[in-house]
């Protein structure tokens, strides 16, 4: 592959985000010091060094960038967007991506790229556990230079995918979520590899490997603790394993409703490209799908909408080192 050039993603930090929210870094100072005051009444020299953890973890973060960016520049054309302008920038199969920043940024930035190599860097190891980021700023330029090389080493990680009847499709890294955008019941028709069912319930969960500890864990939480609240002496349900890397998702109904028009026989199982699972939408207004938790960029799911979720095509190819 004749790469072209490096796209660098990057994130606000939490100051940063104050700083949008009260408009200067002074302002923002005064209301996270008065907000710390008054939730714990620690003296003022205390919150200051309070305030000081976003300045110190701000100013890390811009020297991580800075220092990938002084590596690569050289010799490399660099690109740097900010994670805000993922859902419509489009990537050339020439780019080599990398994101700096913590394991979120590499799942926000995974799903929209269709194959290209995926850097991970961690800006402070000392702060972020980065099971995702393999890689640390030091080691950029030899991550980089071994991708143009055809020296790389990937893992290559199954994504979810979310197909409408009018073509419009999502991924997701870690999982997708089919329901209603507000706190009131989704309504659809459920099929997978049985009859379909009517269902009503607060949505479905989908899983990737990536995201099986995740999201839909907590559902297996509170199946176990519902059942050890009434019967003490059963057995806990394991959730099932999936690695990063296997062909199969999870899904989960959390919360089905039983009336005489909606049933809950359909709850759980593994999606394969043999198994896909089929949901038709009944809902009136506000149906979604979202995926990774980025509910801003979403697929409307109303009613006359049908999704087919399975195994996406593409792959996350993220580099990790030899």
């Amino acid at each position: 592959m004749n790469y072209e050039k490096i796209v660098i993603v990057t994130r606000e930090t939490r100051l940063d985000g104050l700083v949008r929210r009260f408009n200067t870094r002074s302002q923002a100072k005064f209301y996270v010091n008065q907000s710390l005051k008054q939730a714990s009444h620690s003296p003022s020299e205390e919150t200051t060094q309070d305030f000081s953890l976003f300045e110190a973890e701000h100013q890390t973060y811009l020297s991580a960038v800075e220092t990938v960016k002084e590596q690569l520049r050289e010799n490399y054309k660099l690109q740097v967007i900010d994670r805000s302008f993922l859902p419509n920038y489009i990537f050339s199969p020439q780019d080599i991506v990398v994101t700096i920043g913590i394991d979120g940024l590499v799942v926000n930035t995974a799903k929209y790229l269709s194959g290209q190599p995926l850097i991970a860097i961690n800006p402070d190891p000392d702060h972020i556990d980065g099971i995702l980021l393999p890689f640390q700023v030091t080691d950029a330029r030899a991550a980089v230079e071994n991708v143009f090389n055809g020296r790389e080493t990937y893992k290559r990680i199954t994504m979810a995918k979310a197909t409408l009847n009018d073509g419009q499709s999502l991924r997701a890294f870690n999982d997708l979520f089919i329901g209603a955008a507000t706190h009131v019941s989704a309504r659809y028709r459920l099929g997978y590899q049985q009859p379909s069912e009517t269902q009503s319930s607060s949505g479905i969960i989908v899983s990737t490997g990536a995201g099986s500890t995740g999201w839909i864990s907590s559902v297996f939480h509170m199946a176990n603790g519902v059942t050890r609240s009434y019967q003490p002496k059963s057995k806990p349900l394991l959730a099932p394993r999936v690695k990063w890397e296997d062909e199969s998702l999870l899904f989960a109904v959390r919360e089905p409703f039983v009336s005489k028009t909606t049933s809950a026989q359909i709850v759980a199982g593994s999606i394969t490209k043999q198994k896909p699972l089929v949901i038709e939408s009944q809902m009136e207004q506000n149906g979604v799908i979202f995926s990774d938790g980025v509910e801003s960029d979403f697929l409307a799911f109303n009613a006359g909408t049908t999704a087919t979720i399975t195994i996406a095509e593409q792959k996350t190819n993220l580099v990790v080192k030899s």
